[in-house]
């Protein structure tokens, strides 16, 4: 069970990457977070290069994963903050506006985490 779960985790993970590039997100990456942090097995990562486009990125990454049987636990942030969490389990996706995305520099806060994809 606990394979079948982490297959369904990082085919999650990878579908979202996958959303975010098909979306024109830029700086997308996947990281393997499992030796990292005890709360999540994947974190995908993208930049919006404006509101509106923060916003399309996260209806496409909602409806694309809803598509896939996963929906969201939880949602925190909006567009105008600049940053939004999706919580779906396993999988953590930060969608940010490049202020934001510098100021937290989510890489480098989970310094053992393993970059899988990387879309710059």
């Amino acid at each position: 069970m606990v394979e079948q779960t982490l297959t369904q985790s990082r085919n999650w993970a990878e579908a979202a990457f996958d959303i975010a590039d098909a979306m024109h997100a830029s700086n997308i990456v996947l990281l393997d977070v499992r030796s990292a942090c005890d709360f999540a097995d994947y974190f995908v990562i993208m930049s919006a290069n404006s509101a509106p486009h923060l916003r399309a990125l996260m209806e496409e990454v909602e409806d694309g994963m809803k598509g896939r049987g996963a929906t969201p636990h939880h949602v925190e942030g909006t567009v105008m903050s600049g940053w939004v969490l999706m919580d779906y389990g396993d999988v953590l996706v930060h969608i940010m506006a490049p202020r934001q995305r510098g100021f937290y520099d989510l890489e480098t806060v989970w310094p053992k985490a393993r970059p899988l994809r990387v879309i710059p």
